[in-house]
């Protein structure tokens, strides 16, 4: 394995302990106390992803993560106390790959670790399209007609996952499960909103309909009814 993990955690206590137990998983880990330490130990490349707390001195985590996705893709997983839906969103936006609350049982924290260092790996189909609308999962952009368009990070892995699953019905379960890795046990409204974000995006913005809700069932992706 020997995956390297940076641990971007103030609570020396917390982040030893995630060390030996990740150690003990085979990956090989380093820690940093603080926002700007643990921005300048991401951005060196060296690591396939990062455990990072909200709460951090000099720089908190969702500064961090901001001015990580302006340079870099690699995975995150943030860690924090706080429980909030409004928190969990806004770290989705800005780029996370999962969000996970203290306390938490350290068997379900490395199961998400292998689920984003598997979904971090390239893709083999990286460039999906669909009548006039493109994504390109490498570059991690999509465009309408040759037009770029403005998705976050999680709505790019959710319109990539509906694109690779053309005209299939994808359930909320699902979509929570392999988009964000997991079997999310708490409300599954959050795909309706992600699902409000892209449509305003894509379907109202451009007058065409590629999302269509499958009543009790979820959604389905399919050509654009223009």
């Amino acid at each position: 394995m020997n995956e390297k993990i940076l641990i971007i955690e103030d609570e020396l206590n917390i982040a030893r302990m995630l060390q030996l137990e990740l150690e003990r998983e085979g990956y090989l880990c380093t820690v940093a106390a603080d926002g700007e330490a643990g921005l300048a130990a991401a951005l060196s490349g060296e690591y396939a992803l990062a455990l990072l707390d909200v709460m951090l001195p000099k720089m908190d985590g969702f500064a961090v993560l901001k001015a990580l996705r302006e340079q870099s893709s690699m995975a995150v997983i943030m860690l924090t106390a706080r429980g909030e839906i409004e928190d969990r969103v806004e770290g989705l936006e800005l780029g996370a790959d999962d969000y996970l609350t203290k306390p938490f049982a350290m068997r379900e924290l490395t199961a998400r670790v292998r689920t984003a260092l598997r979904h971090a790996k390239p893709q083999e189909t990286h460039l999906l399209t669909c009548g006039k609308l493109q994504l390109d999962r490498l570059q991690g952009k999509a465009w309408f007609d040759g037009e770029e368009l403005l998705l976050t990070h999680k709505e790019l892995e959710i319109l990539g996952y509906f694109m690779a699953h053309k005209n299939e019905t994808c359930s909320r379960e699902e979509l929570l499960r392999e988009v964000w890795g997991y079997d999310y046990m708490g409300d599954t409204n959050l795909i309706d909103v992600y699902i409000r974000y892209l449509r305003g995006k894509i379907d109202q913005r451009f007058g065409v309909q590629y999302l269509k809700t499958v009543r009790g069932l979820g959604y389905v992706f399919g050509d654009a009814d223009e």
